[in-house]
């Protein structure tokens, strides 16, 4: 198994250096097969990862983060704990309610919206996911917004940095999810909690509106987009983070994984093999690219990273 390192952040469907990327289009290539562009909000360049599935959907375009970054956010989180301890407290929380801001982007016509139902039961959706782990969450507004600029907004764009600055509400521990006809074919893309306090504005989940209960965003249409993209707002890496590897995802509990699994194969494929790396591929894992219907749960180690990295980040700011 590999050893916890509380980080987090490879997140959702995606991870970032600074603005957090996820799922599921065409980007623009470098000659190595990433996909290289700008962050419009710090100038900085993002080189995100590129996974096509088999039935076309990029389930995630990820920033690839460095190492660098990766050890500063496990010793920041390790030294809070540390900290929180000393003065007698609980080391983390165990769970909790998060409000939740829905933002619904229509193009200049007025279409492209879901219905109420469909909002409503991806809240469901997202409490049965995190039940287990202790947390809900309630809806605490939903608004409207006619723009077709934002309507098809990617990642790391002036598009991007404008629908936020205008919609955002709430505090770091507020989620703000955004349903939209994204660009690029992108299923979804999260911010991660450690970049709260430099870009408060950017903070939130965007997603594909057709990949909503009862979208058309087929295989992906049954709410789980959301699940895995929260997954990293609250500071999860994919299972298949650093691949063959004893750190891997930073969670000792999620056997290691070569690389994406699509689909649902049957059985569970076992890319890491050996001593090393007991168990097979953790398919069904809310934090890999499978079908959403293949997706059932997260393990007790991404519960403890969620508790450890919102605690860190996100309560109480």
């Amino acid at each position: 198994m590999r050893t916890v390192s509380r980080i987090a952040w490879i997140g959702a469907l995606c991870i970032a250096a600074s603005v957090a990327t996820s799922c599921g289009g065409d980007l623009p290539s470098s000659d190595d097969g990433s996909s290289s562009v700008t962050d419009d909000l710090t100038g900085a360049p993002i080189d995100f990862e590129k996974e096509r599935g088999p039935d076309g959907f990029v389930r995630c375009a990820a920033a690839r983060l460095t190492a660098t970054k990766v050890s500063e956010v496990d010793a920041e989180i390790t030294r809070n704990e540390g900290l929180r301890a000393g003065n007698g407290a609980t080391a983390n929380l165990t769970g909790g309610t998060i409000k939740v801001y829905v933002h619904v982007i229509e193009n200049a016509s007025g279409a492209g919206a879901p219905t109420s139902a469909q909002i409503n039961n991806q809240i469901t959706v997202l409490n049965n996911s995190y039940k287990a782990q202790g947390w809900s969450f309630t809806l605490a507004g939903t608004d409207t917004t006619k723009n077709s600029t934002w309507y098809t907004v990617t990642p790391g764009s002036s598009a991007e940095t404008a629908m936020k600055t205008a919609l955002r509400k709430g505090t770091a521990a507020d989620l703000n999810l955004y349903l939209a006809n994204i660009g690029q074919g992108l299923l979804g893309w999260s911010t991660f909690p450690w970049d709260y306090s430099k870009s408060p504005k950017m903070d939130g989940v965007v997603i594909l509106t057709a990949s909503l209960p009862g979208g058309s965003a087929a295989p992906y249409n049954l709410g789980a987009t959301a699940t895995h993209e929260i997954g990293h707002w609250m500071g999860l890496y994919h299972t298949f983070q650093g691949g063959c590897t004893k750190t891997g995802d930073s969670v000792s509990d999620t056997p290691a994984e070569k690389a994406a699994t699509f689909g649902c194969p049957a059985p569970n494929p076992d890319t890491c093999t050996g001593n090393k790396y007991p168990g097979v591929d953790p398919i069904h894992n809310y934090m890999d690219y499978t079908d959403d219907s293949c997706m059932t749960g997260f393990t007790s180690g991404q519960d403890t990273r969620m508790d450890s990295s919102y605690t860190t980040y996100r309560a109480g700011k």
